[in-house]
């Protein structure tokens, strides 16, 4: 009989629930699993499938027969790559043909529960790499891998023995260095790709340009981060994490630069109010124009054309 291909949705609110949906044996630890990638057995009648998560997903995998979306992006994953899901956030994987090996690697996955009362509770949240900007997933040389699969080992074999008052401290201890050391490899992966970043920041540059080249901010209000991100193809975190690597700006810091370059230009080139100039500029309030013009200057927009009389 030819198979059914099937298309389903789910929401993993446990650990264990996952585990059930992949056919593995039910997690040692209701709030922490360290899964190895071959025994993951997914239904075969499965084309595509989506779900939600209560937990954070940290992947080490290869020759994944998968394709994989991250919020509605590609996951950019092929061999040797290290990914970062967070809670509740929606992940879904589509067969791909063209991969027949067989899949290896570690899955982490890490229950909120199990952080709380410890500083990582919070501080994960501010590791850009569990956002959907994570449509750029890490590579890993071969030196890096085992550092990272040494921890991994190491959070197994501490939630597999007696656990006692100490293990959880352990535990996260051996996590925050791990997502530490991603972090570290992250910036190495921004800084190795200066070209693809130096074209990234030309692009950025046309789009800014023809922005506020196009004279309708009135009507559209100024470009936001999104927006920008959304016209270069990139996740909003992902292209802060590359200006931020490759000029020291985040992506609102080089939107100001444009802003007010364009200001500049008007100020000392036209007879234009400066309400106006704040309408033209896509400014709600002409107040919050001058206030930043003065943040961003040392002076007011009065002061500053001033200079050219």
């Amino acid at each position: 009989m030819k198979p059914i291909f099937m298309k389903i949705t789910d929401h993993f609110k446990t650990i264990k629930k996952y585990h059930k949906f992949a056919n593995l044996k039910a997690p040692e630890h209701p709030l922490i699993s360290l899964i190895d990638y071959t025994n993951i057995q997914y239904p075969e009648r499965i084309k595509e499938v989506k779900w939600i998560q209560n937990y954070y997903t940290i992947g080490l995998k290869r020759n994944v027969a998968y394709k994989f979306f991250y919020g509605q992006q590609e996951y950019d994953f092929d061999e040797g790559l290290m990914t970062f899901m967070a809670p509740n956030q929606m992940m879904s994987l589509a067969q791909n043909p063209n991969l027949k090996r067989k899949p290896t690697g570690w899955l982490l996955l890490v229950h909120p529960d199990f952080l709380w009362g410890t500083p990582l509770a919070n501080k994960i949240n501010n590791y850009d790499f569990f956002g959907y900007a994570v449509s750029e997933a890490l590579f890993l040389s071969e030196k890096e891998e085992g550092i990272i699969v040494s921890i991994l080992q190491n959070i197994r074999e501490e939630y597999q023995s007696n656990i006692d008052k100490f293990s959880q401290n352990i535990i996260i201890s051996q996590l925050e260095l791990l997502l530490n050391y991603a972090e570290r490899f992250y910036e190495r992966q921004f800084l190795t790709r200066k070209i693809s970043n130096s074209k990234i920041l030309v692009e950025l540059e046309n789009v800014l340009a023809e922005c506020f080249n196009q004279n309708n901010l009135m009507n559209e209000g100024l470009p936001t981060v999104e927006w920008v991100a959304n016209q270069l193809h990139l996740s909003p975190n992902y292209l802060t994490g590359i200006l931020k690597s490759s000029t020291g700006l985040n992506t609102q810091q080089h939107i100001h630069h444009k802003l007010i370059e364009k200001a500049k230009e008007q100020l000392s080139t036209t007879n234009f109010t400066i309400s106006e100039i704040a309408y033209n500029l896509g400014f709600e309030y002409p107040s919050s124009f001058t206030k930043l013009f003065k943040a961003k200057t040392t002076m007011s927009p009065i002061e500053f054309r001033k200079t050219f009389n």
